[in-house]
């Protein structure tokens, strides 16, 4: 069933664990990550980036298929459909699509702009019922083309968004999109808990680039307050090595193993896999 992020990102809080955000690419990655969250009991938060909403044709077009096809797999356990990293403009497509949770990624902007339009649609998501997460710091590495260094996020700066009535608040802490390099320093956690001081211990922290971090410091995050962990990179990781082995073995040359259910069933059978060992990892399992 579609809702809303807040009560479920609320409960995450409250129970210690996080609720993954899955992001979504095409048909087979959706229905992989609806069944895999299904079996294992998670509630589950599907991400649609602006540039993945395109590729899909649009954000009408994702709503509806997201809808279809959790009634027609008999989802029974929470799902958000959320723009991730969403612009002002986006976002407001996303409400008028029919979303039920969208991010507004102002952390580009000078931190007075950053509020001004994240306070404009705080208003107009929870007019129309739905959850926003915003996002204070830049998250490093690159999303559908903005690039950012993963700078830390200034405590002060996430109070000042914090107060605008936000669900859920992205904040750098040195994190980063896509792969991260060897000398990565790791995540700040000096800085997560300055950041949740200043915010109070309500308010659901938000862990972006969540592919690759090591399990002691994502269950060292979740104990610090993160109740949501994005994960992308690694589905695709799956998805590409398990296509991958199946060409290369000669599967796609056999009988009719050209025909595009069978070519990708490997890779989505991956993504139920992954999407599975992190559940387990952020502890959402049988919190449906």
């Amino acid at each position: 069933m579609l809702v809303n992020a807040k009560e479920m990102l609320d409960k995450a809080l409250a129970g210690h664990y996080a609720v993954p955000q899955f992001n979504i690419n095409d048909l087979e990655w959706t229905k992989s990550v609806l069944l895999a969250c299904e079996e294992m009991k998670s509630p589950v938060i599907l991400g649609v980036s602006e540039g993945a909403g395109k590729y899909m044709t649009g954000f009408k077009t994702v709503a509806a298929m997201v809808r279809e096809m959790d009634k027609s797999l008999g989802i029974t356990v929470p799902v958000a459909l959320h723009l991730d990293h969403g612009t002002y403009e986006g976002s407001y497509k996303c409400i008028e699509a029919g979303f039920t949770s969208i991010m507004f990624d102002g952390s580009h902007y000078e931190i007075d702009e950053n509020v001004a339009k994240t306070t404009e649609l705080v208003a107009a998501a929870h007019k129309a019922g739905l959850s926003i997460e915003a996002e204070v710091g830049s998250i490093g590495g690159e999303e559908d083309g903005v690039i950012g260094m993963g700078e830390c996020a200034d405590p002060e700066e996430c109070k000042r968004i914090a107060d605008l009535g936000v669900d859920f608040l992205a904040a750098g802490i040195g994190n980063i999109h896509g792969i991260y390099p060897e000398n990565w320093q790791g995540l700040s956690f000096d800085t997560l808990a300055a950041i949740k001081e200043k915010i109070g211990a309500a308010l659901p922290l938000v862990l972006h680039g969540g592919s690759g971090i090591p399990e002691d410091q994502i269950r060292k995050a979740i104990s610090l307050g993160v109740s949501k962990i994005n994960v992308n990179t690694e589905l695709q990781l799956v998805f590409a090595r398990a296509t991958r082995e199946y060409i290369e073995a000669g599967n796609d040359r056999k009988g009719k193993g050209y025909d595009p259910r069978k070519l990708l069933k490997p890779g989505a059978d991956a993504i139920i896999e992954e999407c599975k060992n992190k559940i387990r990892l952020f502890g959402s399992d049988n919190k449906a």
